[in-house]
């Protein structure tokens, strides 16, 4: 019986039916089981989300190589348990095996096993914030699996090098390396664990330097990863949040969202609550864009309790809400602070953002000024729009509408090609702004329009009620509000309550309660009364 069971966990693991072969090996007796299956068995508790189990079994392993003087499986062991401790969280156990790791080859010259320690050091010197020292392990990673044909120390090494390349702002070799362990990974010469762990890395790479295409592309891939392997559970927490960036970035907010809370529910399956801080940070950046502001921060909180720095969203928030001191505040620190092309990246448009809601035009000047260096320097379509935005956004807000007009327009055109929907939409609010202050109002209003309607379509209340705001006449009659005015204009034009209703995404009890507003303010008893004030009074 014992030979049938561990038959079928092999045969299930070979065909990477993951919770097949779990369930097979949990039946089975563990002292009867090889150092081999006992690694096997590990690969596939940790892929089903298993941590315990998959801790229990390569202490096992690791003790039967020991026992049986096996240096390179004692030390893929080890290798295999410090990196599982460190996903987990549990920086002490990490710490731990990597210098018992270290010890197990303290007299060896030479060897594929030091490359598996030297991505050990690798990671301790990412964690010291040393990267010059994570550099150079990693080149010693790739050599080595390179030279002794090791698939999966070579794309690690290779994906280590093009992080730590994008770090030193090398930014196409750094490309180059993480496509190439990519390639390796797709071609299924990595084995399950590396695989997943090389396609998150390289996909967070391209994200963090805003190569949107890439990630669209790796994301993909991992997708079809994922969905081929049943019973998976690792690996798809990181699948669902990347899914949910593009989601956000192409304005499909509300599925954004649900992809978050999807991987936040895969983080716990595994027991990786600190991963699960990046999917509550991306949640907090959708809901303040819709002006969600308290959910925001309840969204920003769960991601610093998780480990996660939830700047500079958080400033952006205190911005909006009109808390300028602390914003300000919070990213003149980060602009200290922060070091490193890559972390630049992520800080310096939001910066522009909150130093120009501050006043400060001249420091977002400087700071606009550095991101478009950036911007030139790694190439990214995402980065470039941004430059050009801040540009604009700096040259309006320092009086010159007519200087801000070239920025917004490059900004828009690349802005629709990285198909940023929000951007793009709030390049044309200013470049409705910019138009307007060169005395262009048909071009302004059409700008204005266009970006209103595509902030109502994703739910962007607030960027809305700035185009409202913008494209209400300065003084309204009877003291209607800009909204009332926008419902009275298209009761005009002979919309029903529930056309209004879609046009401006609002329910139709929210519709009747302006019309009602606006028939008391106006001392109507109908619609085509209220047509007739509308039109004599200048509204539409």
């Amino acid at each position: 019986m014992a030979d049938v069971l561990l038959e079928s966990a092999r045969a299930d693991f070979v065909r990477g039916d993951w919770g097949a072969a779990y369930a097979a090996w949990s039946g089975a007796d563990p002292g009867v089981l090889s150092a081999e299956e006992l690694e096997d068995f590990a690969v596939a508790a940790e892929l089903t989300g298993h941590h315990d189990d998959t801790v229990t079994a390569l202490h096992r392993a690791f003790r039967k190589s020991q026992d049986a003087a096996d240096l390179g499986r004692s030390v893929r062991c080890a290798f295999r348990i410090t990196m599982t401790a460190h996903v987990h969280g549990e920086s002490a156990l990490a710490r731990g095996w990597t210098s018992r790791a270290e010890s197990l080859v303290a007299d060896v010259d030479d060897g594929v096993e030091l490359g598996w320690v030297d991505f050990l050091r690798m990671f301790r010197a990412l964690s010291a914030g040393d990267f010059a020292t994570a550099g150079g392990f990693a080149d010693k990673v790739a050599e080595r699996g390179r030279r002794y044909d090791e698939p999966d120390l070579t794309a690690l090494g290779l994906c280590s090098q093009g992080r730590m390349a994008l770090y030193s702002g090398r930014v196409a070799e750094g490309l180059a390396l993480l496509d190439e362990s990519m390639i390796r990974v797709i071609a299924g010469e990595a084995s399950p664990v590396v695989a997943g762990h090389v396609y998150c890395t390289a996909i967070e790479g391209c994200q963090e330097i805003s190569d949107f295409g890439r990630v669209a592309e790796w994301t993909a891939a991992l997708e079809r990863w994922c969905a081929a392997q049943p019973g998976l559970l690792t690996f798809t927490g990181q699948c669902a949040v990347h899914r949910g960036q593009l989601l956000r970035l192409h304005g499909e907010w509300q599925q954004a969202l649900e992809e978050f809370e999807h991987a936040t529910r895969r983080y716990q399956e595994v027991n990786a609550p600190d991963a699960a801080g990046l999917a509550a940070y991306e949640a907090g950046e959708v809901l303040r864009l819709r002006g969600d502001y308290t959910e925001a921060d309840a969204a920003y909180e769960r991601a610093a309790d998780r480990g996660f720095d939830p700047q500079p969203g958080l400033a952006l928030l205190w911005s909006a809400r009109g808390q300028g001191a602390a914003a300000l505040a919070a990213i003149e620190r980060l602009l200290v602070e922060t070091d490193g092309p890559v972390q630049r990246c992520r800080l310096l448009p939001a910066a522009v953002e909150v130093l120009l809601g501050a006043g400060e035009a001249d420091r977002a000047r400087q700071v606009a000024d550095e991101l478009d260096g950036l911007a030139g320097h790694f190439g990214c379509v995402w980065l470039e729009a941004a430059a050009a935005h801040a540009h604009g956004a700096v040259e309006l807000a320092a009086g010159d509408p007519a200087g801000a007009l070239p920025y917004l327009r490059k900004a828009q055109q690349l802005w629709a090609r990285a198909e940023a929907t929000y951007e793009r939409s709030q390049a044309r609010l200013l470049t409705g702004r910019a138009l307007a202050g060169v005395g262009d109002t048909e071009s302004s209003r059409r700008e204005l329009e266009g970006a209103r309607t595509v902030f109502r379509q994703i739910g962007a209340r607030p960027a809305a009620d700035e185009a409202d705001g913008l494209l209400a006449p300065a003084s309204l009659p009877a003291g209607l509000t800009a909204r009332e005015a926008e419902v009275l204009r298209l009761v005009a034009s002979g919309r029903s309550n529930a056309q209004i209703a879609a046009d401006l995404v609002l329910s139709e009890k929210t519709v009747a309660r302006h019309l009602s507003n606006i028939f008391t303010k106006l001392d109507v008893r109908s619609r085509t009364a209220a047509t007739a004030f509308a039109f004599e009074h200048g509204v539409v």
